[in-house]
């Protein structure tokens, strides 16, 4: 099974969110729909930016713990060297 670390970001240079999840495209749509309250409901963030594969909840798990105590210039840094653009990733992965 594999398991996504993503960031999610509400515009360029705007309000990120990282979360962990064992279904990308259902766990982004919940934060697109704003079906579960919380940060991003809160905050409008519903853009994903950048997003990793990894094939255990462990490693995942951990990465995303890592990326949470990042300062925020090295986050964009991150997204800027996959996703110049902060293209919206989500219309290419739910076909």
């Amino acid at each position: 099974m594999a398991y996504y670390v993503y960031i999610l970001a509400r515009k360029k240079y705007g309000t990120l969110y990282i979360g962990v999840t064992n279904d990308l495209v259902r766990r982004v749509h919940e934060h697109r729909t704003k079906a579960v309250p919380g940060f991003t409901t809160k905050y409008g963030i519903d853009k994903l930016v950048l997003f990793d594969i990894f094939d255990d909840a462990v490693t995942a798990i951990t990465r995303e713990k890592e990326l949470k105590k990042w300062r925020r210039d090295r986050k964009t840094r991150l997204i800027e060297e996959q996703n110049p653009n902060w293209d919206d990733l989500y219309p290419g992965i739910a076909n």
